[in-house]
């Protein structure tokens, strides 16, 4: 594309003639072009790194979410089952109560619940020396899946700064002193075979207006909550400011009247000045409804009923109560039962015997109403044996 600029090409000396044959006429000039580019939103990668840094870490809605899924999940108790035979007490339940020697099973279910959350995969490692064994959490941003030729995952690529191993994700494979191997959890990926999608992603756009509009309501309260305003220059003679009086003013200005310090400071204006202010309401400035809205997105993309996270203007749950059971009954307890049957099917055969892992929810406190309820109706039937009665609330036989 080529730039034709009314000055181009123009011999020495045209300016000066063209200024002094327009130096009688009104309105003439020598004239100017004024160039503006459309900049584009910037906005915050998808990545493990940055998702954490933007969202959990400086994003009050995202943090609370995440720890309020993982923190739920990680307190739900779980009950193993060996065929319809519950099993109270046996090694592989001791292994989930106590995974390592850093970590409880508590603190270990919710590390591997957050990460699920922030970048939609967790990685769990089995170190197995004769008898012992132990689990340990790998970091999603370390951990890459390396496929065959054939395109099926079959071992994990655990890089820690210039250091690269390998573990294998079939059950006996390799690992670190001794036999191990490693599990890979996921969330649904429409487009990736090996990798999961985190739910942040989904409300990405959401992430970044919320984190922008606190940055902004930031910076008008360093400028002691007062908008930017414009200084007019108009004279009663007409005429521009000189290039030396521009510079001076500009000076002054970002001296004497920027900053916190300076917020409040009145403004001494010579000849030909006039601040002319732009006011804002206080909805205006503090943008409201966009934050409500980002976080509405936010909450829907976690699955977390708004009302739980203290956000207005939603009234889809008559109390708080009848929230909080469909918080776990559509977010909590989904992720905490395929979380089990994964651990289930691929530690079970370490022990020998087909092995299932399901959540209590009769010990889950936020359903506890729900749980009074459905033994009413049930006690209230007296057309069903007791043995029935068990088994329609989740008890086998009476032995």
């Amino acid at each position: 594309m080529g730039w034709n600029w009314p000055w181009a090409k123009r011999p020495a000396g045209a300016l000066a003639r063209a200024g002094q044959k327009g130096a009688g006429r009104k309105g003439a000039g020598l004239g100017f072009v004024a160039l503006h580019g459309q900049g584009e939103a910037l906005w915050t990668r998808g990545d493990y790194g940055a998702l954490a840094r933007e969202g959990f870490m400086r994003n009050p809605v995202v943090h609370r979410a995440v720890r309020m899924i993982a923190e739920a999940a990680a307190a739900v108790p779980w009950l193993l089952y060996e065929g319809t035979a519950e099993l109270s007490g046996h090694p592989l339940l001791e292994l989930l109560a106590r995974p390592n020697r850093r970590s409880a099973g508590t603190s270990f279910m919710e590390t591997l619940y957050g990460h699920l959350l922030m970048s939609g995969n967790a990685y769990v490692e089995l170190l197995e020396a004769g008898e012992a064994r132990e689990l340990h959490l790998l970091r999603p941003d370390r951990v890459a899946v390396v496929a065959d030729a054939a395109g099926w995952p079959v071992a994990l690529e655990h890089r820690e700064g210039a250091a690269k191993r390998r573990v294998a994700l079939e059950t006996g494979g390799q690992g670190i002193g001794g036999e191990g191997g490693a599990l890979h959890l996921r969330l649904f990926h429409p487009l990736d075979d090996h990798y999961g999608f985190p739910p942040l992603q989904a409300a990405l756009m959401a992430l970044d207006i919320h984190n922008a509009a606190g940055r902004w309501n930031k910076a008008l309260l360093d400028n002691s909550a007062r908008p930017s305003g414009a200084l007019v220059y108009a004279p009663k003679d007409g005429g521009n400011l000189t290039e030396d009086q521009y510079e001076r003013l500009k000076t002054e200005l970002e001296d004497g009247y920027s900053g916190v310090r300076a917020a409040g400071r009145p403004l001494l204006l010579e000849g030909g000045l006039d601040w002319k202010a732009m006011g804002l309401t206080p909805k205006d400035m503090d943008f409201i409804e966009a934050k409500n809205a980002a976080c509405r997105d936010i909450a829907l993309a976690f699955g977390i009923p708004p009302m739980i996270l203290g956000i207005p203007g939603d009234n889809t749950y008559s109390n708080y109560q009848e929230a909080n059971r469909a918080f776990y009954r559509m977010t909590v307890l989904p992720l905490v039962a395929r979380t089990a049957n994964e651990i289930a099917a691929w530690l079970g055969p370490r022990f020998g015997a087909q092995l299932r892992l399901e959540p209590d929810a009769d010990r889950v406190d936020g359903l506890s109403a729900e749980r009074e309820a459905l033994w009413a109706r049930i006690n209230a039937a007296d057309f069903l044996s007791e043995d029935e009665k068990r088994e329609a609330v989740g008890y086998g036989p009476r032995p």
